[in-house]
Formats: C-alpha cells, structure tokens, sequence
C-alpha cells in the first residue's frame, strides 16, 4: 500500500496520497519501535539539537 500511494502522488501530485504515503510511514516506524521494546530493547528517543 505504501509503494501504491507514492507512486499515485508521484504520477498525480495528490496531496491526500502523500499524506496516506506519511501515515502508513509513521505507523510502519511505530510498529518498528513497538517490536523492539518487546524483545527487551528500550526505544532510544535522540535529541537532533545537539
């Protein structure tokens, strides 16, 4: 689905397909962390204004 709706913006330049796009992306970086914190690892939040 994520492929899908890049490539719908990209050929059409809907904003509500890239904002599908984003959405799917943070989920999928949700579900990254969530499996990481059940094997045992602590999530590492990081602060960029160092």
């Amino acid at each position: 689905m994520r492929n899908f709706s890049w490539k719908y913006f990209a050929l059409t330049g809907d904003v509500e397909a890239f904002m599908l796009y984003k959405e799917i992306e943070e989920q999928a970086a949700g579900a990254d962390a969530a499996g990481s914190e059940e094997d045992g690892e602590a999530a590492v939040e990081t602060d960029s204004a160092l």
